[in-house]
């Protein structure tokens, strides 16, 4: 497409605005530094200046966003980033998840978080704004920098989302026209065009901002020697951004379930675990931080892990986004050159941190009460102890490809690679932290709202312990849980729920019910251990085969999986399987259209039904409209399930989607749920029969009259007649041309027909006979010659194997244990958040916080 416009001026405001948003992050910083530095506490002129210049750094950051996602939205391609992330077909919920799909975006939208909190905290913290702000401020700076896009010789600040397409491709075509303007952008990928990736990234970034405002008021309390105070206001954030990280690791979690086939919801992926780790240790420092409010204990504990989980988000950031977790994840963004500016944006933090810690380290206050076994404050730091350790265990196997980095930089050589079954080597250790964890939360509620002593525990956790026991015994008779790991999780889990709903249930009769916050909380906690136990521990594939599908399949790939042909029915773990077609989904159509019905046109979002298309009585097009399809990469396969005691039915659509970004075939579970189990299926592998490799029969040659009935492969078919057509394959017949097609109708099962229409064309005194290729009948059939005399046609047809399908089904059972439990952890840590909020606004009216 040859463009008369290049609309520079979006990109110029967008290039002005991230420099308006970096310049003024800088000022804002220096003046609210000067702010927390004085002494004389009537001049505010220095707090006014840095309010000011956060504010019009905030508007410009909003500026920023609005004038990308306007670039994304009006579909102008000759910016690299709409040309690269955006296509002409995406819904306006896709275009705002092309926002942040690539680095800059991500920067952008992290940026826009923090800007907004920051306005927030302006409004609400008046004792604490300037230091808590220098330190928003300077993080904003940073978080501008990555987006500045500023060249200087070989020096590079920031890769900026503004450039024009010519500036970033080298390609012949720009020397023509330097105003050239692709048609189209290369699209979403289409694995992220799922409704949970409009919401877990932003979601995620948002847990990634909350953590900036602990350590925010934890660096301000250090600074300005106000030791104990910053906790208060602190400690509502915190709990709302363990609830904010901890539903976006869930997001991002279920979506993996229904998106993925790797036949869970948690892989263990480097980036995953980049994101898991800060967030055990963010839970860790609101445990501490709720220890030292009830008791002055454990301030120290509380500032090491705050600053810990700001700084691991930091390096959670450089992991992805660096580069060099490239050939360990299958998410982690290539590197644009920013890495040394990732380091030293992490190295900045550790640094000043460390500095500003050590500084005041000597003169923080300690409590000269000694922890004992009896004592809330016990109970809880061991809980952030284990919470510490389950992060720590993931942290180092995660960083092996930076510890090689580190390594060769000194001039050595490591080759520590990650584990080989990654699954397997987390889980071990993992599942005996969450034990750790289901039992200390059963027990340490009880010292949380009473004093006690050896009796008292005894009195308090017997009724709990003779409830759990007895009813992980009736779990154990009715799921056959013998393995004792197992056993172990589900006591320990069981307990949990039992002691927290029994505290739960006092603190409602006394009317407390302000304070259920973490006793719901951690019934949920307990609930995911159980319903992670059950569905993973407990997981079995039922597609199980005692044949050999393929000699180059493993010996687990021959004995997991099935083949089904298609219209053939076949049993399997009490269901009574039929592959009936392989379709696709069209916009303004329910269901999925047969691929058999439909034909190319020269866009391959555009597709022409042959028959009329109708569901429920309704009619939705008719023979020879042209259907628009979003996602062409997806075909869809349909399984009917029969169940063979009861003979009810349910359809599944597993999905198959050629997706070039992913490496090309990426299969697409569905997902049949009921009420105590998930059963889980996907096509590992599907009939190709444009493969070089696939066998056809010899050519048989047939002659037939108009409505003359015939066989191919062995299905009944009728020649309808002849019709001419005005163009094949998208090119027009000239006036000295010809084209005509046969018209097949073939009757194929549950009384369907499918139609066929192999053409003969004379174009430019050339003569072509494409084929009409067939899955549903396996067959390939040409037209090969007309007679004018009688009105006959010869037809020749190639068939080969049955259409087929490889399919993998699991059930998981119980798994809606871990979804429940869930939301209600979400439910209690909102509870949670709201009590401490209103706790900390009673003192800021007091003039106390």
């Amino acid at each position: 497409m040859l463009a008369t416009t290049v609309h520079t001026a979006f990109g110029n405001i967008g290039h002005l605005l991230v420099i308006i948003s970096f310049v003024a992050s800088i000022v804002a910083a220096f003046a609210y530094g000067k702010a927390a530095s004085t002494d004389n506490l009537s001049d505010n002129s220095w707090l006014k200046f840095g309010r000011y210049s956060f504010w019009i750094h905030g508007t410009a950051v909003l500026g920023t966003a609005v004038t990308l996602f306007l670039i994304i939205y009006n579909n102008y391609f000759e910016y690299h980033y709409a040309w690269s992330h955006a296509s002409k077909d995406l819904p306006v919920h896709y275009m705002i998840a092309c926002f942040w799909e690539g680095q800059e975006g991500s920067f952008l939208i992290w940026s826009v978080w923090n800007a907004l909190l920051g306005f927030v905290l302006i409004k609400t913290n008046k004792k604490w704004e300037a230091p808590v702000m220098t330190v928003f401020a300077a993080v904003q700076a940073f978080l501008a920098s990555m987006i500045l896009g500023v060249v200087i010789g070989d020096f590079k600040l920031g890769s900026s989302p503004f450039l024009l397409l010519r500036d970033v491709v080298s390609d012949p075509v720009f020397l023509i026209n330097p105003n050239f303007i692709p048609e189209d952008g290369t699209g979403l990928n289409p694995l992220l065009q799922n409704y949970w990736m409009v919401i877990h990234p932003p979601m995620t970034f948002l847990g990634f901002a909350l953590t900036l405002i602990p350590f925010s008021f934890c660096i301000a309390g250090l600074w300005r020697r106000d030791f104990k105070d910053w906790i208060r206001p602190a400690l509502p954030w915190t709990i709302f951004g363990g609830v904010i990280l901890g539903t976006a690791i869930i997001m991002g979690a279920y979506w993996a379930y229904e998106t993925l086939n790797f036949g869970g919801y948690w892989n263990w992926d480097p980036v995953e675990n980049a994101v898991y780790i800060p967030w055990l240790i963010l839970i860790a420092s609101m445990h501490t931080m709720i220890i030292f409010k009830k008791n002055d204990t454990a301030l120290k504990t509380s500032i090491v892990l705050v600053i810990s989980t700001f700084i691991l988000i930091l390096y959670a950031t450089f992991l992805t986004r660096s580069g060099i977790l490239g050939d360990t994840s299958v998410h982690s963004f290539t590197d644009l050159g920013l890495s040394g500016q990732l380091l030293i944006y992490l190295f900045f933090f550790i640094i000043a941190s460390i500095f500003i810690a050590a500084r005041v380290w000597k003169e923080l206050p300690t409590s000269e009460q000694e922890a004992t076994a009896y004592s809330r404050e016990f109970w809880i730091f061991i809980g952030a102890l284990v919470l510490c350790l389950m992060s720590f265990q993931v942290l180092i196997p995660t960083s092996f490809p930076v510890i090689n980095k580190i390594v060769e930089l000194f001039g050595g050589y490591s080759s520590l690679a990650p584990p080989t079954n990654q699954v397997e080597f987390y889980s071990k250790w993992q599942v005996w932290f969450g034990i750790g964890i289901a039992l200390l939360s059963g027990t340490g509620q009880f010292f949380f709202w009473k004093k006690m002593d050896k009796d008292k525990l005894k009195n308090a956790i017997t009724f709990p312990i003779l409830i759990s026991l007895m009813l992980s015994a009736l779990v154990f008779v009715l799921e056959d849980i013998y393995n004792p790991v197992y056993i172990v999780v589900l006591v320990a889990g069981m307990y949990s729920v039992v002691s927290n709903f029994k505290i739960m249930i006092d603190l409602v009769k006394s009317g407390s019910y302000k304070l259920t916050g973490g006793s719901i909380a951690h019934i949920g906690i307990a609930m995911m251990l159980v319903g992670i136990m059950f569905s993973e521990g407990y997981s079995q594939v039922i597609s199980k085969n005692t044949t050999i599908i393929s000699r180059e399949f493993t010996e687990e790939q021959n004995s997991d999986n099935v083949v089904l042909f298609l219209n053939d029915p076949k049993p399997m773990a009490g269901y009574s399987l039929l592959y009936k077609s392989e379709g696709m989904k069209a916009e303004g159509i329910p269901g999925y259209v047969k691929k058999s019905h439909l034909d190319d046109t020269e866009d391959p979002h555009y597709k022409i039904t042959r028959v009329n298309i109708s569901s429920e009585g309704k009619q939705y097009a008719e023979a020879g409209d042209t259907l628009y399809f979003r996602v062409p990469e997806n075909t869809y396969h349909e399984i009917e399930y029969t169940s063979l005691s009861s003979g009810k039915k349910f359809t599944l659509y597993p999905r198959i989607q050629q997706n070039e970004n992913m490496g090309g075939r990426v299969q697409s579970p569905s997902i049949k749920k009921y009420w105590n189990r998930d059963v889980y299926t996907f096509v590992q592998l599907e009939a190709d029969f444009d493969d070089e490799f696939t066998e056809w029969s010899e050519k048989e040659i047939i002659k037939v009259m108009p409505g003359e009935r015939f066989f191919i492969n062995d299905y009944v078919a009728n020649f309808k007649g002849l019709e001419r057509i005005p163009s094949v394959n998208f090119v027009d017949v000239g006036p000295n041309d010809a084209a005509v097609q046969a018209n097949i109708e073939v009757l194929i099962e549950d009384n369907q027909k499918l139609l066929l229409e192999p053409k003969f064309v004379i174009k430019d005194n050339n003569l072509a006979r494409p084929a009409e290729l067939n899955q549903e009948i396996a067959s390939r059939i040409t037209l090969e010659n007309i007679n004018p005399e009688d009105g006959s046609v010869e037809l020749g047809i190639e068939t080969t194997q049955k259409d087929w399908i490889i399919l993998q089904a699991i059930e998981k059972p119980q798994i809606n244990i871990l979804w429940i439990g869930t939301i209600i952890m979400i439910f209690g840590f909102i509870v949670a958040t709201r009590r401490r909020y209103i706790e900390f606004m009673k003192m800021r009216d007091k003039g106390l916080a």
